[in-house]
């Protein structure tokens, strides 16, 4: 199911501020996400980048190479707004079937 929230996710941690691609993994992990890892958020980016929602700029590094670090676009603003609404209904949708009670347990032979 991370699958498809992923993009969602990573629209709006850009949203709250550009970063890194590994400081995006840092944060994901830090949020609760300590099974997402760089496989899976680098390529996610850069599929976001090609559809337009997100861009980049390097800046120079103290300790290396100059960092991309990526920031939303427009389009990746309405992206987000999109796919926050869609989660929304959603998890709407599966806690109206996990909140339904549950009849007793019969069990076998009653």
């Amino acid at each position: 199911m991370l699958k498809g929230v992923l993009s969602v996710l990573l629209l709006h941690l850009l949203a709250e501020r550009e970063s890194y691609g590994y400081e995006v993994v840092q944060r994901l992990q830090a949020a609760g996400f300590a099974d997402v890892l760089e496989g899976s958020v680098y390529p996610a980016l850069s599929r976001l980048q090609r559809e337009g929602r997100v861009t980049t700029r390097l800046v120079p590094s103290p300790s290396g190479p100059a960092r991309k670090y990526y920031y939303l676009t427009a389009a990746g603003r309405q992206a987000l707004a999109e796919g926050t609404a869609a989660w929304a209904r959603h998890a709407a949708g599966v806690d109206a079937v996990l909140s339904r009670p549950l009849p007793d347990a019969v069990t076998e032979g009653d």
